[in-house]
């Protein structure tokens, strides 16, 4: 995959990358997700189901889509395992690779050899990636019309910067907590919005530490020919 400079993978920011907006059809899943005004929460219990389920996940593997609003479709395969590591995969022919290991969550862009970074906690992907922290605290539960269907808007009202996740669940026996994380949207400091579709989740898969590490491409450019 050669990207598009104006692609924003996930929702994260970047010095070189324009505006984005993306949209998914969202098939049997539920309604869309839109940002709205904070909605009188359904209950307290179903948000407390929907932090239950997240930390539930010990790891997971899942295929991914995602899309801008010129059209540009991406995908490949989020690799999950707690606490706090991420893995979104674009294929072994990709030039681009976003990674947490952890600590920090990190995009590698190998067509430009650049490495851009960010604390997990100013990404819109904390709340993913540490729900105690995030879903627990700054979660808004959002009417969907369906009781299936769990919407939660999460964001810190004192730090905007760190932008906002909305999180949608499917109610399913088989997933952990009886809920499946099937898309979210994440809209960033500078209103970019982005949203991710997940599928064929595969749950408490085998999953090495080294899957969160990667090849620093600043280190083999500066390696003499």
């Amino acid at each position: 995959m050669k990207h598009n400079k104006l692609f924003r993978p996930l929702g994260f920011g970047f010095a070189t990358a324009g505006a984005l907006a993306l949209g998914l059809s969202l098939g049997n899943s539920g309604p869309s997700p839109v940002f709205a005004p904070p909605a009188q929460a359904q209950s307290s219990a179903d948000l407390d189901r929907a932090v239950t389920a997240l930390r539930a996940i010990s790891t997971m593997r899942a295929d991914f889509n995602q899309i801008d609003r010129a059209g540009n479709v991406a995908s490949g395969t989020m690799t999950l395992k707690r606490p706090g590591k991420i893995r979104f995969d674009y294929g072994k022919d990709a030039d681009l690779l976003v990674v947490s290991n952890g600590r920090s969550l990190y995009m590698i862009d190998y067509e430009v050899n650049q490495v851009e970074r960010w604390p997990i906690r100013s990404s819109p992907l904390g709340a993913l990636l540490d729900p105690k922290r995030d879903v627990a605290q700054f979660g808004t539960l959002v009417p969907t019309g369906s009781s299936d269907v769990l919407s939660i808007d999460v964001q810190d009202p004192k730090k905007p910067e760190f932008g906002r996740i909305n999180l949608i669940f499917v109610r399913k026996a088989g997933a952990p907590g009886g809920l499946e994380l099937t898309h979210w949207v994440a809209l960033d400091a500078q209103n970019h919005r982005t949203t991710v579709r997940l599928r064929n989740h595969r749950y408490g898969v085998a999953v090495p530490d080294s899957t969160f590490r990667f090849r620093d491409p600043r280190r083999s450019s500066r390696r003499p020919r």
